[in-house]
């Protein structure tokens, strides 16, 4: 699924006023203007309470030219307008937001100082053409496209993360629009300091005599947020355009969208989406950012407020788009490097998931990798199956180097063989998800409703029984059912699922109810687990899939699902479905805020509890089942700054899985459906034996923005195991039977039976 990001802030207009004489500006102002410190700390108060991340301080070019400005500044304490601006920056930080300022044309020096307190900084290049500098740049020096592209070279020269853009529509040509993003892809080529350019089409406004546009902005914010209407009804982009104006269409718009991708690939192409209703067919051609939806309003349009997050993300799903919060400064510029210590500590405190994964630590940030040796050793240790140590396990999660990797993928291959051989297996299935009416809240689940959700349902029992046919009729030997935590569900309710199935298709297996599910049912009917498992076993029930474990660390679990059940209840339940004889699957879900060293505790609880299951002679864990985040449409993905992690990286999590695991569960299993058929079969050269099932419908990943589909049929991963050169096997849920071999070369499941094979 494709992402369109935005940033979460709040604007200060500084001072509007400015030395330039731009005819199409309505914000600047020639009187002297300047937000004093009480008012400032007011508003940054109010921008906490908003959950901003970014405070945008807006000012006029250089307002200290302003006698009146520059006494009062004096009157402060500070020597210039930066100065003031350094402090109120400091003061965003002490309150955990991150400073992005737009002043206007800079020195070398205010460029740097800035930069000590700054996550990211920005200037408009406006236009390259210096025909306009005659008509509507006139008396405007600092508008010289010269004077421009100097500043946005000294932020190349000083590695400050930029931002720039063009605004359209003042007179200016369709080529010279070229120039101008020719002229910035020239600077960025030259620097990498570019993370986004603004594309703008200009709309006339009202002059605002006499009223603060700080005001202006916030009520009509206040009122589009609350409403979903526009103020009033009305929108300042339908009034006439002046002489010196042009008009700019929406094939004007994307045709620039398309040429800016073309020339800076990489770079962010942000659409305003309060200036045009055409912002959604902008982000189909190419766009990928709305820029900051601040909860305050637009200060240079402020009578066209910006649509609110949630407002936006409902258009954009529409078309299939997720939104994501971004920070002011982009993740690729998120290092010591681009950032200012003081400003990059606020990042790792405040906003440590935005950085990007392999860079990440909340605790002290890491020396660097680990010896080589070290490495190399806890690989020949997983190779032989021997228990790793927390450290080892967290530094084979966290290895970068390519020759290491090679060699991780190499080991889990080789223990893969040795314990499941070359056979492919898979499972023919179907998935039944009954109610997602859930009270828990998991922020990473885009599956859960509240009952008074639009989106909430439950499957009547006629509806379920055909499901239960169907799959039947399509061959499945297994029925997985699961649900969300149903708040008028009892155990009663739970069994009677199990003994309709079991009507309809009395030899199906049925692989039910998560642990966190047999946790509600013990809760609602005050009965002991053994009691539970037992009545359950007695209704049909054959395995018990081992989700809700996301991570077994309960600091990772608190901050995604603080109400899921935690680690030792988790184990409990486990060991009791062992205990009375019911064998377990086990899961993981990886790539969010997790951290080697919490991946590495998930590994150690994992192996534990199948040596005590084992040990005991009873059930047990018969595959491990990593599952890869989906970020797109889940709350935990849209607020984290969370990325589908990388093929790559899914593959080598997957190759340290095997080895963690040693010889404890033989089966470790690709999903086919977080991952992609393609990366699953991949998978199999990464210790991967198993390729899951048909499913026939798949929910919980669809609903949290996974693209990959929701069933396959038999012959699919067959034709994976094929495209490895490896043998597919049908098997039974437990693998404890061969249903059907197909070997290399097999067209269709014509199938060599069990008793042949």
């Amino acid at each position: 699924m494709r992402r369109v990001t935005f940033s979460r802030n709040f604007t200060i207009s500084l001072s509007r006023t400015c030395r330039c004489y731009c005819k199409y500006c309505a914000f600047a102002t020639h009187q002297a203007h300047l937000r004093g410190p009480d008012e400032v700390k007011r508003l940054l108060d109010e921008a906490s309470r908003k959950r901003a991340k970014e405070l945008l301080v807006l000012t006029g070019e250089a307002p200290d030219e302003h006698p009146r400005v520059k006494a009062a500044l004096a009157e402060l304490g500070h020597d210039d307008f930066v100065d003031y601006v350094v402090w109120v920056c400091e003061q965003a930080l002490e309150r955990g937001m991150l400073p992005h300022t737009n002043i206007g044309v800079m020195s070398r020096d205010e460029m740097a100082r800035l930069r000590e307190v700054t996550a990211s900084q920005g200037l408009m290049l406006e236009s390259a053409s210096e025909r306009l500098m005659e008509t509507v740049h006139a008396g405007s020096p600092t508008k010289h496209p010269s004077e421009r592209l100097a500043t946005l070279r000294l932020a190349g020269e000083l590695k400050v993360p930029f931002t720039t853009g063009l605004l359209f529509g003042i007179g200016e040509t369709p080529e010279e629009r070229l120039e101008g993003l020719r002229a910035i892809a020239g600077l960025h080529s030259e620097y990498g300091h570019i993370q986004e350019v603004i594309l703008q089409n200009f709309v006339p406004h009202p002059r605002y005599h006499g009223e603060d546009v700080g005001d202006i902005a916030d009520r009509a914010a206040d009122e589009l947020w609350r409403t979903g209407l526009a103020p009033d009804g009305e929108r300042a982009d339908a009034a006439a355009l002046p002489a010196w104006a042009t008009p700019v269409s929406i094939g004007d718009m994307a045709e620039l969208v398309s040429a800016a991708r073309e020339l800076m690939p990489g770079v962010g192409i942000q659409i305003p989406p309060n200036l045009a209703d055409w912002w959604p067919q902008l982000v189909a051609a190419g766009a990928t950012d709305l820029g900051g939806l601040s909860a305050n309003g637009d200060h240079i349009s402020p009578e066209l407020p910006f649509p609110s997050p949630k407002q936006v993300r409902e258009r954009l799903a529409q078309d299939g788009v997720a939104l994501a919060e971004r920070l002011c400064v982009y993740p690729q510029y998120l290092n010591d490097e681009w950032v200012a210590p003081a400003v990059l500590d606020t990042v790792t405190a405040r906003y440590w998931s935005f950085i990007p994964r392999g860079e990440r630590s909340r605790a002290a940030r890491p020396d660097g990798p680990a010896e080589v040796a070290f490495v190399e050793e806890a690989i020949a240790k997983g190779r032989e199956g021997e228990w790793l140590t927390p450290g080892e396990t967290a530094a084979l999660f966290a290895e970068q180097r390519p020759e290491l990797i090679e060699r991780i993928r190499t080991a889990a291959d080789a223990l893969r063989f040795e314990l499941a051989g070359d056979d492919v297996s898979f499972v023919v299935n179907r998935n039944i998800n009954f109610t997602n009416i859930c009270t828990v809240g998991c922020a990473f689940c885009g599956f859960g409703q509240s009952r008074r959700s639009a989106d909430a349902y439950e499957v009547d029992e006629g509806h379920f029984r055909a499901k239960v046919a169907e799959a039947v009729a399509f061959g499945a030997g297994e029925l997985c059912m699961q649900g969300g935590i149903h708040p008028d569900y009892g155990l009663e309710d739970y069994g009677r699922w199990l003994r309709v199935a079991k009507e309809v298709a009395p030899d199906i297996h049925l692989h039910a109810y998560s642990p966190m599910e047999i946790a509600h049912m013990a809760d609602a009917s005050g009965r002991p687990l053994a009691e539970i498992f037992e009545y359950l076993v007695e209704c049909g029930l054959g395995s018990t899939p081992g989700t809700a474990a996301e991570v077994l660390d309960d600091g990772v679990r608190e901050r995604i699902s603080p109400n899921k059940l935690p680690v030792a209840r988790w184990v409990e339940i486990v060991e009791a479905a062992h205990a009375a004889g019911v064998p377990t699957t086990s899961t993981v879900m990886f790539g969010h805020i997790e951290e080697p060293w919490e991946l590495a505790e998930h590994m150690r609880v994992i192996r534990e509890l199948q040596e005590r299951s084992l040990a005991a002679g009873g059930a047990a864990i018969t595959e491990f089942v990593p599952l890869s985040f989906i970020p797109f449409q889940t709350l935990l993905g849209r607020t984290h700054g969370i990325a589908e992690i990388s093929r790559e990286e899914n593959l080598k999590h997957t190759a340290v899985f095997r080895l963690a695991l040693g010889r404890s569960v033989p089966n470790l299993q690709a999903s086919w459906v977080k991952m992609g058929l393609d990366a699953a079969t991949e998978a199999l050269r990464w210790g991967v034996n198993d390729l899951g099932g048909t499913l026939m419908e798949e929910s919980i990943s669809r609903m949290a923005g996974s693209t990959h589909g929701d069933r396959l049929d038999p012959a699919d991963l067959i034709g994976a195991a094929h495209a490895a050169g490896r043998r597919a096997v049908q098997r039974d849920t437990t693998y404890s039977r061969k249903l059907a071999v197909y070997e290399p070369g097999d067209t269709a499941p014509g199938a060599v039976t069990a008793s042949a094979a």
